[in-house]
């Protein structure tokens, strides 16, 4: 078993954490209380009971295209013990560890519908914050931290037979997400140093921001991981907030809203680490095909197809169509400013799951690679690596997204990805320019010239 341990730093980890481990619950048939729901069928629509447990659905006809040999294969599949711990209580517990400096966001798991689900002591949490400073999360209060989060580490790390590595979500601009997650990725890095480190950070964002502080954060933060993470596949929450309002009709998204569209990605990408599949991907390939030079680890990432139910019955999502919507820069999880003739692709890795079949891959990509916005470096010509899964996307009952057959996320290593670095930095500039707030940081331990 090639298990994946996955490490939700800070308020924003743990929040998309918890959407995360919510969706992968419903799609492997595991109940709020960790135990494994007996009548589970992998290809019906789930609707949630009073209890918050998924109800079943036997009565219900399956997807047509869908054998029953299929189902009983997915039933006897057990590659989600990746992400799963089946221990002697058959119970299946989270190979997940939660870490924040402050207690509110960890307490609310801890009390809340999935509480049962996490390990206790996995749930790890401090008594004051970050402020927003990321030097009181790398040096001072984090640093605390910092020996009790490592041993719970290595517990994790102990049980797993053969770990593939770790994947750590945080955010950028936050104090908790930017230092302490830094201070983290670099112990990572002494004792795991060959394992794979992947990151889903949240970055900031161009004008929607929680901070004022945030460029000094994401700068710091930044640096530290270029040597640290093999691969960080960034997202930033105007992004996500736009693609809610245009394509699924929210007037105002909640952040409940963002981080179950975050989610659904997230869950594409490990997809198929949890599901076995006619053409799969692991941790070390992620890094091996997108990543053509060690600190040149940040692709863009881009998910379709985005739909709401009250349209999914108009559109024509077929696997040509959501390999193209993949390339419109609407459907992109960063901001950036118009597009530029000069952006180049490095490599792309395209992750289908669902009904697709690779003929129809294969087609879409000689249209790619004929399109004249299409553009890769000269010394990288092949470009594209591919993903099947055949497990289709599970939807959260209630949710904004419509329940769909296919979908594909795109993981994308472009040079326009400078253009949102490029932005932080002229803030960091603006700001330090003056000296503003950088006695905070100083207070904390850092020296100025850092």
């Amino acid at each position: 078993m090639r298990e994946v341990l996955s490490i939700h730093v800070g308020q924003c980890g743990s929040q998309i954490g918890m959407a995360c481990w919510e969706l992968y619950c419903l799609e492997h048939g595991i109940n709020p209380d960790a135990t494994m729901d007996p009548n589970f069928n992998p290809f019906c629509p789930v609707e949630l009971g009073p209890d918050g447990c998924p109800k079943t659905h036997c009565d219900r006809p399956c997807e047509p295209t869908i054998d029953s040999r299929d189902i009983r294969y997915a039933k006897d599949d057990l590659s989600f013990q990746t992400f799963f711990n089946r221990n002697q209580s058959d119970k299946f517990v989270p190979r997940a560890i939660f870490v924040d400096l402050e207690p509110t966001v960890i307490d609310e798991i801890r009390t809340g519908t999935y509480g049962k689900l996490f390990h206790p002591s996995r749930l790890i949490s401090g008594k004051e914050d970050a402020a927003n400073n990321y030097a009181r999360g790398f040096y001072t209060t984090g640093n605390e931290m910092m020996p009790h989060t490592m041993d719970i580490v290595r517990k994790a790390v102990d049980e797993c037979d053969g770990l593939q590595g770790f994947v750590v979500f945080h955010s950028y601009g936050g104090g908790t997400g930017s230092g302490f997650s830094s201070k983290l990725m670099e112990k990572l890095n002494e004792e795991f140093n060959k394992k794979s480190r992947l990151q889903f950070p949240i970055y900031p964002s161009p004008k929607l921001t929680s901070g004022v502080v945030e460029p000094y954060n994401g700068c710091l933060c930044t640096h530290s991981g270029l040597d640290c993470a093999d691969v960080a596949f960034t997202i930033d929450n105007e992004a996500v907030y736009d693609i809610c309002q245009k394509h699924l009709g929210i007037d105002r998204p909640t952040f409940t809203n963002i981080n179950r569209l975050v989610a659904q990605v997230i869950s594409s990408v490990t997809c198929s680490l949890r599901f076995e599949g006619s053409l799969n991907v692991d941790l070390t390939e992620f890094q091996t095909n997108l990543v053509p030079f060690p600190r040149i680890h940040f692709p863009l990432v881009t998910y379709a197809p985005i739909v709401g139910s009250d349209k999914v019955q108009h559109e024509d999502n077929n696997t040509f169509e959501i390999t193209k919507q993949c390339f419109h820069s609407e459907n992109n999880m960063v901001k950036l400013e118009a597009p530029d003739e000069k952006d180049k692709l490095m490599a792309v890795t395209l992750l289908y799951r669902g009904d697709v079949l690779p003929k129809d891959v294969n087609a879409a990509i000689r249209y790619l690679k004929n399109r004249s916005d299409v553009k890769f470096v000269r010394w990288c010509p092949t470009g594209f690596k591919i993903g099947i899964n055949h497990q289709p996307p599970t939807v959260i009952p209630g949710g904004d997204l419509a329940r769909v057959r296919r979908a594909v996320v795109m993981l994308a290593n472009n040079s326009a990805i400078q253009r949102c670095f490029h932005q932080i930095i002229t803030k960091f500039d603006m700001l330090y320019a003056k000296r503003a707030f950088v006695h905070h940081y100083v207070g904390e331990g850092m020296e100025e010239g850092e």
